[in-house]
């Protein structure tokens, strides 16, 4: 059996306007998770987190930032080889890339919004993909708004065509963040970079202006750690624009790219994401002993969050072949954990 490597990144986004509550806890139980059930190592999970654990936890962490997640993400993608399994979790806020270049229809690119706002977006996932040797299983979890377009043309095996809209609302705080706030607060930043003060100056009209100042905030501030959504074109490897093929990767999203996730807090007083929590009470209560695909996996995760009054629809994308594959490549052993209960239906002690 090959090796078994992660990296799961959770950002609660402390002492700012974009502060999540569960995103942390989220992160521990997904290493908990993996530790416990999947086979993993803890020497071969990576965690990077905005905020400090238990001490008795006791694992090493760093901090999310962009250029720290992508490290993270290259180190992994460096050590695979043909039969490993690959785990990128990511619990934090998303985010929609406006975009109108000329001669093109306007289009929205998804992102993933680190701790210190320097995005991974769609494009820096795909790099990352089309870098794994074949035979490689690359499994992206995504705890976060708009988080179904996060591989992009990736194929939909579960998605916007298979919705049921027929649920009830619950109030949750959404995990995402308006691309207009980050370079709200990026301007600010940026005011103090002489390189880029002329270019916020100019600021904003329409849609190509609006997508040519975010390049130049972004790369006057993370230079080349930015997103290589924000580079210049000629930069760009023709190969990066091409769509993946769909045996490349798996993104199991919290939601559709057009929605938002719930970050929630329960009867328990323990926040969490809704997405993750489910994923873990399927795997914990319906798959106690066997196995399970990622295509049942996702059903039951949808079953899960419209019984929990969720307006958010977990969505796979992936390969037909990929879709029946064992999730993780793992048969269950017997559960360790202790699911955390749902927030409108506690779980009798």
């Amino acid at each position: 059996m090959g090796k078994r490597l992660a990296v799961l990144v959770g950002c609660n986004y402390p002492r700012t306007q974009f502060r999540l509550q569960g995103c942390i806890n989220d992160v521990v139980d997904m290493r908990q998770l993996l530790l416990e059930r999947v086979g993993f190592h803890a020497s071969d999970v990576k965690i990077l987190i905005d905020e400090p654990v238990p001490p008795h936890l006791n694992f090493t962490t760093v901090i999310p930032t962009g250029a720290n997640i992508k490290a993270a993400l290259n180190r992994m993608v460096d050590q695979a080889e043909p039969g490993d399994v690959l785990v990128f979790y990511f619990s934090g806020h998303g985010t929609e890339i406006s975009s109108l270049e000329p001669g093109k229809a306007y289009t929205e690119h998804e992102a993933i919004v680190p701790c210190d706002l320097n995005l991974i977006t769609d494009m820096d996932l795909r790099q990352l993909i089309r870098r794994l040797p074949k035979d490689t299983s690359f499994t992206i979890i995504s705890d976060s708004c708009h988080s179904g377009g996060l591989i992009d043309k990736e194929k939909e095996i579960i998605g916007p065509s298979t919705v049921d809209r027929g649920m009830s609302s619950f109030y949750y705080k959404p995990k995402k963040i308006n691309f207009g706030s980050i370079l709200g607060v990026l301007q600010n930043v940026a005011q103090a970079v002489p390189e880029v003060v002329n270019t916020v100056s100019n600021v904003v009209q329409g849609a190509t202006q609006v997508v040519n100042t975010a390049s130049s905030i972004f790369t006057g501030i993370f230079s080349r750690d930015v997103s290589l959504r924000f580079l210049p074109q000629p930069d760009l490897h023709t190969d990066l624009k091409r769509s993946l093929d769909e045996k490349e990767g798996i993104l199991l999203s919290g939601c559709q790219e057009n929605e938002t996730s719930a970050d929630v807090v329960g009867f328990d007083g323990k926040a969490y994401g809704a997405f993750t929590n489910a994923l873990l009470r399927v795997l914990l209560e319906e798959n106690l002993s066997g196995i399970i695909s990622n295509r049942q996996l996702v059903v039951a995760i949808r079953k899960a969050l419209k019984t929990d009054g969720f307006q958010q629809h977990a969505c796979l994308y992936s390969s037909e072949e990929n879709a029946d594959a064992i999730f993780l490549a793992n048969q269950f052993s017997t559960p360790h954990l202790k699911p955390t209960p749902n927030p409108l239906f506690p779980m009798a002690c």
